[in-house]
């Protein structure tokens, strides 16, 4: 599904983020990727998802070398990037109408993209339909960032990028997406792809984990985490070694 081969990336001016990096990630696979702040984390996501481009190297996603967003990626970001003038409706509909205006010319949208703006199915997933006439200001936390999550489902990604998208909730409301998240990629065949500062949500998320360093990183750090995602894991023992082996390897790096 994602194959980094030889990635070197920097900003201008400053030491290398990545340096001949490769990582692959298989289809259907849950990935949380975690570091301390300033190791890439972020950075790994937008060059994922054509946003940034490496100076050395390649992306490729399906086979294909990533030179702009493809159109069955989805990102999902902190901030929700909500328009805060439309209702729950309009901002689910959104990528909807921006390939609708573009048509299915296979590069801003599917070849096979069909005009509909019926996201209504998805609210009612994300129990968002009772609040579909609201505006983002009239809304809690937790039903922004469901919003944002029904807007990106709407258009049928197969390889979903979440950076931090939990972080300014409250624990029941985090704790909450963060199943739903776990729901929706197995219902879906979603390969995910979530970034997070907390040992504990990575440790909730990812079946797989990469653990980025202080940069430059040069290779990747993988911990199998299979467990993740089945019931009762978050009071199992199993859970409070993992979180207690990544906070001992974060200390190392």
């Amino acid at each position: 599904m994602i194959r980094l081969q030889n990635l070197t990336f920097q900003y201008a001016q400053g030491q290398p983020i990545f340096r001949d990096f490769s990582w692959d990630v298989q289809r259907g696979e849950t990935w949380a990727i975690l570091g301390p702040s300033g190791c890439g984390k972020s950075t790994l996501l937008y060059l994922i998802a054509g946003l940034r481009f490496p100076a050395a190297g390649q992306v490729l996603v399906n086979g294909e070398c990533i030179s702009r967003p493809r159109p069955h990626t989805g990102l999902i970001i902190q901030e929700y990037g909500l328009l805060h003038w439309a209702t729950v409706r309009q901002n689910a509909q959104l990528g909807l109408r921006i390939r609708g205006f573009y048509g299915p010319d296979g590069t801003h949208a599917p070849a096979n993209f069909h005009a509909s703006l019926d996201v209504d199915t998805w609210l009612d997933r994300l129990r968002l339909l009772p609040h579909a006439e609201k505006y983002p200001g009239q809304l809690s936390g937790g039903q922004r960032q469901r919003t944002a999550i029904a807007r990106t489902l709407a258009l049928t990604p197969d390889l979903l990028l979440m950076d931090e998208p939990f972080s300014s909730l409250d624990a029941p409301t985090r704790e909450d997406l963060q199943n739903l998240t776990l729901e929706l990629q197995t219902e879906q065949n979603l390969t995910l792809l979530i970034v997070t500062h907390t040992i504990e949500e990575a440790a909730i998320l990812g079946k797989k984990i990469l653990l980025l360093g202080n940069p430059p990183n040069t290779y990747p750090q993988v911990i199998e985490n299979p467990q993740a995602g089945s019931n009762d894991f978050r009071g199992s023992d199993t859970y409070v070694t993992i979180c207690r082996d990544l906070r001992a390897k974060m200390e190392l790096s």
